[in-house]
């Protein structure tokens, strides 16, 4: 099975060739895979650093509308729903394994020290975990190359996919090699270290593990296996642990200044943050954000809003639900001294966590504002809206001048990529899915994270909401929740959260309109609303059909194997 090839220039300018076209079978590669290359230090430290790029960006990191916590106004609908005939997500990582194997076969003529290749061969091994991880939850089945594959006409150019189980324990053997074999490194935590290694295999254990239990043969075209899922899920214990139990990291209570509090996702510098593991690096004038966070945090065009459901998953102060709580519910806005819509009372009995991420006054069609934090320069030059009138707080950072918080491609805040709350919240969940949890183990982990929002720490046996329709335990669904609301806009994680707990259905906005609703607008006269009060984020919809737990295979790749005389399988569904 021919994979579609975009060979990416490395740092070192070593130079690969193109092959855009599948059925263009004409070897390309313009690079002589010279042992004297693989035998330069400067050179192999120079090429693996493009695998950096792997990780992504402000770019994909915030914002993602496919889920039910944002609305997006012209709507996001499912990543497909036709078979494509190319597709990115699948070539561009099959480019970077290819990447990755070009350095690791290299290594295998090279006359560097012998610890020098085990340090490249872990970057490598860890890499390729990291892309291969992608596509099993992407596409499942996948053929497992790990080698450069340099005759087109191999056998292995037309085989059928790999089966996804397999190619997760080949993902776990490259990663307990990284592991040990990278050395620990929490100085710069922009670099290659055991630790990252370690929350990689933390945050894939717990995705393979959970979706083994929960996945079904007629939506996921595989039965669940509670073996496997049992496997992998401590797996990702093991590796949460090690990291918790290394006594370098913590988590951050943020800074307040001037009103404002500045965390790991709006601060211009986290390396001596003490809750980051990985991160991207920015630098003012330098290398800036290549996304549009302006649109989305302080800009006039009308942002991506956060909807109704997703308020309502943050518990109120008392640590119970609307369902149950004794504190004031009223979440309708009211008109303030500057005819602004604020809902301060509502957020002052919520979640901390909700604070942080959206503003206290209402923004939406006809009612635009401008946050009440200038910058050094002055005041933000034009009018917010959001789809749901919840404007995102979140990523802004009044410190930057007026430039650089509102201009496309100038931002320069830090981005995290693994950090400590994430461990916390796959080491609890792994051992509640296990039934191995304690009530020390959630005191070490989910109310950490429960006292830093304001609530009451959780117990083994919390009260039933109303709201869970999961099909799970109290507790399970209790960590969860808050799973949500910390990472709430963060790396996309809701979406392949309810991939993996077998609950995409959610997305259906016929069956559950929450997620198509936004703010309580009852109190002004001329808003798009429904009969409750509530915004209407959008008036399209979007159905779920069971095919979306997998991205279809390209058409490219079906045909391509099929004129050989062979059979390529295409996803359930597709």
């Amino acid at each position: 099975m021919k994979k579609s090839i975009f060979y990416i220039l490395a740092a070192s300018a070593l130079v690969l060739g193109s092959c855009d076209d599948l059925l263009d079978k004409n070897p390309r590669d313009t690079f002589t895979n010279n042992p004297a290359f693989w035998s330069n230090n400067n050179q192999v430290e120079s090429y693996s650093n493009g695998f950096y790029e792997f990780y992504g960006s402000a770019s994909n990191f915030y914002f993602n509308a496919l889920n039910d916590d944002q609305i997006e106004p012209t709507f996001a609908n499912w990543t497909f729903t036709t078979v494509p005939t190319k597709a990115g997500a699948w070539s561009a990582r099959f480019t970077n394994i290819r990447r990755v194997n070009y350095m690791l076969d290299g290594l295998k003529t090279s006359t560097l020290p012998a610890a020098q290749k085990k340090r490249y061969e872990a970057i490598g091994r860890l890499n390729r975990a990291h892309e291969y991880a992608e596509l099993a939850r992407l596409y499942g089945d996948v053929q497992w190359e790990n080698k450069v594959i340099g005759d087109l006409n191999d056998e292995a150019v037309y085989g059928e996919r790999t089966d996804q189980d397999v190619v997760m324990d080949s993902v776990l053997n490259d990663l307990d090699f990284a592991i040990a074999n990278l050395a620990s490194n929490t100085a710069d935590k922009t670099l290659w270290s055991k630790e990252l290694a370690l929350a990689v295999k933390s945050d894939v254990c717990l995705y393979w593990g959970t979706y083994c239990k929960y996945r079904n043969q007629a939506d996921n075209g595989k039965a669940a296996d509670l073996t496997l899922a049992n496997k992998f899920l401590q797996e990702c214990v093991n590796a949460s642990e090690q990291l918790m139990n290394s006594g370098k990291f913590s988590l951050d209570p943020g800074t307040v200044s001037g009103g404002k509090t500045y965390t790991l996702f709006n601060s211009i510098n986290i390396g001596n943050n003490p809750e980051v593991i990985f991160y991207r690096n920015y630098e003012k004038d330098l290398v800036s954000h290549p996304a549009s966070l302006p649109d989305y945090t302080c800009g006039s065009t009308t942002q991506k809003g956060i909807t109704k459901d997703a308020i309502d998953a943050f518990l109120f102060l008392d640590g119970k639900p609307k369902a149950t709580t004794s504190l004031p519910t009223d979440d309708k806005a009211v008109e303030d001294a500057n005819h602004n819509y604020s809902i301060a009372h509502f957020l002052a009995n919520k979640d901390k966590r909700l604070s942080l991420l959206v503003d206290h006054i209402l923004a939406f069609k006809g009612h635009g504002w401008i946050r009440d934090e200038p910058s050094p320069d002055g005041p933000l030059p034009a009018e917010m809206t959001s789809s749901t009138g919840y404007t995102i707080y979140k990523f802004d950072n009044p410190q930057l001048t007026l430039h650089y918080r509102t201009n496309t491609n100038t931002g320069y805040t830090d981005v995290p990529m693994y950090w400590y709350a994430i461990i916390l919240l796959n080491e609890a969940e792994a051992k509640a899915e296990l039934g191995t949890i304690t009530q020390t183990d959630l005191d070490k982990t989910i109310n950490l994270l429960q006292a830093r929002a304001g609530l009451p720490n959780m117990t083994l046996t919390p009260a039933s909401d109303p709201a869970n329709n999961a099909g799970v335990s109290n507790l399970i669904w209790e960590i969860r929740r808050c799973r949500r609301c910390e990472l709430m806009l963060d790396n996309d994680y809701r979406y392949w959260d309810l991939v993996r707990w077998h609950q995409l259905d959610k997305l259906d906005s016929n069956n559950y309109p929450n997620i198509n609703l936004g703010a309580n607008v009852t109190n002004v006269s001329d808003a798009d609303k429904n009969a409750q009060g509530y915004l209407k984020g959008t008036s399209a919809t979007r159905k779920f059909e069971a095919k979306y737990y997998h991205y279809p295979v390209p058409a490219n790749e079906i045909k391509l194997v099929k004129d050989q005389g062979k059979v390529l399988t295409q996803n359930p569904g597709w």
